[in-house]
């Protein structure tokens, strides 16, 4: 496949940008997408599948006016909506269409003015998307495209039942386009509900790591961490390096300690602002922030080239998202390395995460190693479990106090 099976607009909007050869994804989705079929597409971000199916969709749509949705992209987060929204721009510079992005976090007035003057292509996340729809504010009954990308965080995030009901609103006659990195049983299944004889095509071999990429695993004690992460990134080769934790509470105080000893850094979560994401992410792009500290969730679908090392801080407790946070970095044929912090209570984790990969990942020495985190076996090898507390009673109902009679509330000072 070349890029000459596309309309010249979209060539030469190509040309311009410097694509000569199409990637491997591109070469086996974009023939039958032409055609019309449907697909399934197992592969992750940074192989090109943006392209893949962004390309085909602007081939095939035709001019309508008054605008109306023609085409619905449906993604897990903010920051890969915007990208998607960018690759629609970049790619149809020379065609008429109007694109929009939609999602939460921001305030809905400006975007309910966007699409009241219509628009040709939306993307958007699934919140967002059902309010507007709940308000009337617009309509997918003319969607003839429908991609649902990265399905299986889609999944992971609890999008099932806002997935269905936006499924429930479109046309039957429709293309419909799904991808995901990984494809487990319920991702499977909503793949099969959704498509009709698609077109099937895998690039990465289900939960592989890129080859490209050089890991290691670091033994470590928890509370030594911070003197091994701030070790590692006063090495001069480390200059644009993403920081992954499990929970947004531990990015903080990452980021915290790193400003505390002058390390340009920001964080990314679902407790950010919208604005405070798209800062980060900006800054960090221009090299104004060396320093990315990002849970698992807020980094899906980011795509930022040149990161030259991930740092698993926190080893994940998917053995799924070590992959994808790993290839974070080696993007456009370059290569990338990555360094994983394992404490005691993680070594399970990171027999998951070689279980899956099929391949053991190679120790580095240090000066803060471990041998407790290295050869933690049983209990010692997982996090301990978290503990149940047990609602107490209301005051009044206290064993010992009569029903009604509370005790007085004192403020503490």
């Amino acid at each position: 496949m070349s890029f000459k099976l596309l309309k010249p607009e979209l060539q030469k909007a190509l040309t311009n940008l410097g694509y000569k050869t199409p990637t491997p994804i591109q070469t086996k989705a974009i023939p039958g997408l032409l055609e019309g079929k449907d697909l399934i597409g197992i592969a992750q971000t940074g192989t090109g599948k943006t392209a893949a199916f962004t390309l085909p969709i602007l081939n095939n749509m035709k001019e309508e006016y008054p605008r109306k949705i023609k085409t619905l992209v449906l993604t897990p987060t903010r920051e890969l909506a915007a990208q998607i929204g960018e690759s629609f721009f970049k790619y149809g510079q020379f065609l008429k269409f109007k694109h929009f992005v939609i999602f939460g976090g921001v305030k809905q007035g400006r975007q309910v003015q966007a699409l009241k003057k219509g628009v040709d292509i939306l993307v958007a996340t699934p919140g967002r998307l059902l309010d507007l729809l709940g308000q009337g504010k617009l309509s997918l009954k003319h969607v003839e495209f429908f991609v649902l990308d990265e399905a299986d965080r889609m999944l992971d995030m609890g999008f099932i039942h806002d997935i269905n009901k936006i499924i429930a609103r479109l046309s039957h006659k429709r293309q419909s386009l799904f991808f995901s990195a990984t494809m487990s049983p319920p991702v499977n299944k909503l793949a099969r509900t959704l498509l009709k004889n698609p077109v099937h095509v895998e690039i990465t071999p289900q939960a592989t790591t890129v080859e490209r990429i050089k890991q290691f695993i670091l033994f470590v004690d928890s509370t030594e961490k911070n003197k091994l992460l701030l070790k590692l990134l006063k090495q001069e080769h480390l200059t644009s390096i993403l920081v992954f934790t499990r929970t947004k509470h531990k990015a903080n105080k990452v980021v915290q300690f790193l400003t505390k000893y002058d390390i340009p850094s920001a964080a990314i979560h679902g407790n950010k602002s919208q604005a405070a994401r798209t800062k980060a992410i900006a800054n960090f792009r221009s090299g104004q922030v060396k320093v990315l500290v990002a849970t698992d969730i807020a980094a899906r679908g980011i795509d930022i080239d040149n990161i030259s090392h991930v740092i698993n801080y926190e080893l994940p407790n998917l053995p799924e998202s070590y992959v994808h946070r790993i290839g974070r970095t080696a993007r456009a044929g370059t290569e990338g390395t990555a360094f994983s912090f394992c404490c005691a209570d993680e070594r399970s984790y990171l027999t998951s995460i070689e279980n899956l990969t099929k391949q053991k990942i190679e120790v580095m020495e240090h000066k803060y190693h471990s041998d407790a985190a290295k050869n933690a076996k049983g209990a010692a090898a997982k996090p301990k479990p978290k503990k149940q507390f047990s609602r107490r009673p209301r005051s009044g109902n206290k064993p010992g106090n009569k029903p009604g009679n509370k005790k007085p509330f004192n403020r503490r000072r």
